[in-house]
């Protein structure tokens, strides 16, 4: 089956709308939408120019945006962040890098049940929380670490992460990439999941610490379109295949996307996934060197250097309950790698 005919398929049992976008070369040679924004037969249909909540794809953006602060000479990747995290000084997080945040070897814990945090200030519980870890030692996918990177960029620039993410979106290209969307866009965004806390959740993030800590975090909260997600893959492929217009150096890209962290599931890179098994949602036939990332609502990118390919697939898979998304994903990229490589034999 084609990629389309999968989603199709899946469209009204694994989620209500989705946006599939795929680029070659740093253009787009596959845009599509299907389904609404709910499972009403009267919802909006979405469109290609659709926004949806990312989810953790928010990470690759933190992580962008804090390798431009790198290169603008605000920080250095190897430096101890307890220099601009005084919380650390003196405590077991002292040594944590912007390499070891980035690379989810930092030894923060991953995350905390919104219920223990409904009574604390969550950039303080992510700052304070005991290591399960010693930094450089191993892979621990942290959200906690990832709040505290968005607290670092905050005090980086002196102002809001908000600002400070949307700045950096807007300066590579991702226009349409922000926290918290405004009220009168909230019936055209999909709607995530029905909880009990909040009811049906629409134009506000899935996230519970997200929103707990009103929609602006390091780890989630940004809405976007596939556009954007497919902008934000570019700023590291465009570099590593030399494209005059890349917004980051090809040394920058490189430095982010190879393995950083050793993990048998999942390897990771500055603020990136790679490729570990075919197990991986990119599916067998994209090669070892994809970088990528999903999020929880139903998002993913992957991004294949040896084909010069990007496939981003944005869905709102929440609507119908916490189910893993893996397998449809990873038939998706192998339908689209497939066809890739059909069309480059026959040229």
């Amino acid at each position: 089956m084609t990629a389309a005919e999968l989603l199709r398929e899946a469209c009204g049992t694994r989620f209500t709308a989705a946006v599939l976008r795929v680029e070659r070369g740093g253009r787009a040679i596959l845009e599509e939408a299907f389904g609404r924004v709910d499972e009403r037969p009267d919802a909006m249909p979405a469109g290609v120019t659709t926004s949806f909540d990312l989810a953790s794809l928010t990470k690759p953006f933190i992580a962008a945006v804090a390798l431009r602060a790198v290169a603008e000479g605000r920080i250095e990747l190897d430096a101890p962040l307890c220099m601009w995290i005084g919380e650390w000084r003196a405590t077991p997080h002292e040594t944590i890098t912007l390499r070891t945040v980035l690379a989810h070897t930092s030894g923060m814990q991953s995350g905390a049940d919104y219920r223990v945090l409904l009574s604390e200030n969550v950039e303080e519980f992510a700052l304070s929380r005991e290591l399960v870890a010693a930094p450089f030692e191993r892979v621990i996918y942290s959200d906690l670490g990832f709040i505290a990177l968005g607290i670092l960029l905050a005090r980086l620039y002196e102002t809001s992460l908000a600002r400070v993410v949307e700045d950096a979106c807007a300066a590579f290209g991702a226009t349409e990439s922000r926290f918290r969307p405004r009220a009168r866009d909230a019936a055209a965004i999909p709607a995530t999941e029905f909880d009990a806390w909040r009811g049906r959740v629409r134009g506000a993030v899935h996230d519970e610490k997200a929103h707990l800590m009103n929609g602006v975090a390091g780890h989630a909260g940004l809405f976007g379109t596939a556009r954007d997600v497919a902008v934000l893959a570019e700023a590291f492929l465009g570099p590593l295949h030399g494209r005059a217009d890349a917004a980051l150096a090809p040394a920058t890209a490189r430095e982010a996307t190879i393995e950083q962290g050793g993990d048998p599931v999942l390897r990771r890179g500055l603020g990136w996934a790679l490729k570990t098994s075919d197990e991986n949602s990119c599916g067998a036939n994209m090669s070892r060197s994809t970088f990528g990332h999903t999020g929880f609502t139903g998002t993913c990118v992957w991004a294949d250097p040896v084909r010069d390919l990007s496939i981003v697939l944005l869905t709102n898979a929440v609507y119908f309950g916490r189910n893993d998304l893996r397998d449809l994903r990873a038939a998706v990229c192998d339908s689209i790698v497939a066809e890739v490589d059909r069309c480059a034999r026959s040229a």
